[in-house]
This record gives structure tokens, C-alpha cells and sequence, in this order.
């Protein structure tokens, strides 16, 4: 089985700009590519966990959320990078459209998306990494028993300044660039 690195995405690939509805809004960090080659020559799978409650508040489609993946697939492959599986949960407990008025298991931190990943592609969770720039995705890292980076961008400085309701990342690191190298320094 292999280990993977679970990303957050807005706050910690690309910039956070609220609901991204439109992909001019789309902007990879500087070091975002640099980073997840060097997790995939590591021998990481690479995945995208992300809650996209737009979907449920009718701000955006999951038609357009598979755009954006799709526009950021190809931003990265230009940079040499890849990401293996893109997972996302449109829920919303407050959703007007009943469809996606659901108290999920796919929202983070509850581990839904990231057990489904780990049985469709064969992954080893106890050796993966969850790196976010919300509690939520720590709390998602402990829910799944792998460990949790918190990183600084996006919300990230925001919210390494109130740690989470008991929760303790493993490490607060500046971008996803130190991300990488704590992971590769102590996950190898």
C-alpha cells in the first residue's frame, strides 16, 4: 500500500478567494508544482480533498468544480506535476436544495472522502500526510490517523493564531513548500 499526501485545496494550492466561481480565479502558489513533484518522486500518491459548499448554496456547479480541477490539472501538468485523484464534497447542512442538505460523511473533518480514496486507490493512511490551512483538515488527519500539517497560508496564519477545539497539528509550517520538506524529512 502506498503512503499519500491529502491536500486541502484553496488556501494551500492555489489561493483562496472565497467561493471560487470563475477560473480566471484560479492561482497556483508559486512553489505549489515545485512541491508536489518532489512528494511524487518521493513515492507519494497525491490527492485533493476539498469541501465545496458552493455547490450546496447555488453559487457554483459540481460541473464547474470538475472544471476547475480539470483547469488545474493542466495548470500543473505545465509545471511537471500531477495530481492523482481530486475528491470533493458539495454538502451543506444548511443547503436550501434538498439534495445537498446532508449531514455527510464526505465534509471535513469526518474522513469520508479520504477512506474512499484510500480504497479505490490503495493507500496506506497511517503512513499519509493531511496538509490544510484549517482545523478542519487537521481534524480530518486525526479522524483518519495520519498526521496533519497546518500551513500559513490562505487561513492558515489566521487560524494557527486559535488552535482547533483540542486539536494539535504536527507541525505549523509558512507554504506548502515547507510542507514538503517536513514530509520528506520525517514521513520517508
Amino acid at each position: 500500500m502506498t503512503p499519500a499526501v491529502f491536500f486541502d485545496r484553496d488556501g494551500t494550492l492555489i489561493d483562496d478567494v472565497g467561493y471560487l466561481d470563475r477560473l480566471d480565479q484560479v492561482a497556483l502558489y508559486p512553489w505549489t508544482a515545485d512541491a508536489l513533484r518532489l512528494l511524487r518522486r518521493a513515492g507519494f500518491a497525491l490527492v485533493v480533498i476539498t469541501n465545496q459548499s458552493g455547490v450546496a448554496r447555488g453559487l457554483f456547479s459540481e460541473a464547474f468544480v470538475a472544471d476547475v480541477h480539470a483547469h488545474l490539472a493542466a495548470e500543473l501538468a505545465r509545471g511537471g506535476a500531477s495530481i492523482d485523484a481530486w475528491f470533493h464534497c458539495p454538502h451543506h447542512h444548511s443547503a436550501d436544495d434538498p439534495a445537498y442538505r446532508l449531514d455527510c460523511d464526505c465534509r471535513k473533518p469526518r474522513p469520508g472522502l479520504v477512506t474512499r480514496a484510500a480504497a479505490s486507490l490503495g493507500l496506506d493512511l497511517a503512513r499519509s500526510v493531511v496538509v490544510g490551512d484549517r482545523w478542519s483538515d487537521i481534524g480530518l488527519a486525526r479522524a483518519v490517523g495520519a498526521a496533519g500539517l497546518l500551513v500559513e497560508t490562505g487561513a492558515g496564519a489566521r487560524e494557527a493564531r486559535r488552535p482547533g477545539d483540542g486539536l494539535r497539528a504536527d507541525a505549523v509550517l509558512p507554504s506548502l513548500a515547507e510542507a514538503a520538506s517536513w514530509i520528506l524529512r520525517e514521513r520517508r
